[in-house]
């Protein structure tokens, strides 16, 4: 169709030969260049700014790692695969490269992305079944030899608005189930999203308000003059972090509270805005074009990167497809599995989708 062909998201700029190909690391600019801040300050929003040392401290070895990735320095401009590049590491990271380790999965799906590193994963869009179409099931996996299941996401079929169920366990998308771990809700036009974790609707709360759920992110679509067949807009909220680089806990008591409002007032605190990286017109392709690093390798308006606008160089998500069902899905600190899952989950959403 005319918005596939048009204005959709393309990587990498240059033209490959085959699209094998283009899952090297054809990437000439470093991921994010040295000169900048420590890119916890971008995110901090209670307490003292995080010390650097503190920083690097707090970065887990059981971190979720892809193998290839040289966490912090830029990249080199090598065409060759992962384990070409494994031999230009520095020492201390010449011992075994750090493979992620979900020791337990409920817990590292919430947890933070540890500075520093890129978690790389893979989205598989299931539409096996009766209603295949209407309400296929996600998967998401880390990207890499083991292909370790992390979430499962699918639409609930008796809402008024979208709302996705998201598990730690493929088989289980109920509401009651122990595996449920988050879920992503629209509001009537499908244009805004809000993100929420496990815990209870605010009319089940207890005493001290610690059982109810916290809000982990909201995304807007903005239309643009093209409708939603152009490159799309997209805002993405998020919790602050704090000065021992967790999470603010933002626990609504109600709808007039929520990331949403709080962003629509102008109310910033502990809050932090994100944005799309706008793709440049190419004139050779016809086409919108961002660079993502090899990682993306079919068009579409659903490529996306989220980024702080006080850099944007420090690519917080990046999402892209790599075949007619799967997809890429990388992510950075200060996001977590659920936080960027639900992000990509929302771009699948069918008043937004435009193939």
């Amino acid at each position: 169709t005319p918005c596939f062909m048009t204005v959709s998201s393309i990587s990498p700029p240059a033209p490959t030969s085959s699209d094998e190909e283009d899952d090297s690391d054809s990437s000439t600019k470093p991921i994010r260049s040295e000169k900048k801040k420590n890119p916890a300050s971008l995110f901090q929003t209670g307490g003292d700014p995080p010390k650097e040392k503190k920083a690097k401290k707090k970065a887990p070895p059981k971190a979720a790692e892809s193998e290839d990735e040289t966490p912090e320095t830029p990249q080199k401009n090598s065409n060759k695969k992962g384990k070409g590049k494994k031999s230009k590491k520095s020492k201390e990271e010449r011992a075994p490269s750090p493979v992620i380790e979900v020791d337990n999965l409920e817990e590292f799906v919430l947890r933070p992305a540890a500075q520093g590193v890129t978690i790389k994963c893979r989205v598989t869009r299931d539409k096996k079944g009766m209603d295949r179409g209407l309400y296929p099931t996600y998967y998401l996996h880390l990207d890499n030899d083991k292909k370790v299941f992390l979430l499962a996401g699918r639409k609930r079929k008796k809402s008024k608005t979208s709302n996705y169920l998201i598990s730690i366990d493929p088989t289980d998308l109920s509401r009651g189930g122990e595996n449920f771990i988050g879920k992503l809700r629209s509001n009537l036009m499908g244009t805004k999203f809000t993100v929420f974790d496990n815990g209870e609707n605010p009319d089940r709360a207890n005493a001290d308000w610690s059982n109810v759920r916290q809000e982990l992110s909201a995304v807007v679509y903005e239309t643009n003059v093209l409708g939603f067949k152009g490159p799309r807009k997209m805002t993405v909220i998020i919790p602050g972090m704090n000065s021992d680089n967790e999470r603010v806990p933002i626990r609504p008591r109600n709808d007039n509270d929520g990331l949403l409002m709080r962003w629509q007032n102008k109310n910033m605190d502990n809050v932090i805005e994100l944005h799309n990286k706008a793709p440049v017109w190419n004139d050779e392709t016809q086409s919108y074009v961002l660079n993502f690093h090899g990682r993306v390798t079919h068009a579409s308006v659903k490529n996306f990167q989220i980024v702080h606008s006080s850099d944007p160089d420090y690519i917080v998500m990046q999402f892209g497809r790599v075949a007619d069902d799967a997809f890429t899905m990388d992510y950075n600190y200060p996001l977590c599995a659920v936080q960027a899952f639900a992000i990509a989950l929302s771009s699948f959403d069918g008043k937004l989708a435009c193939e």
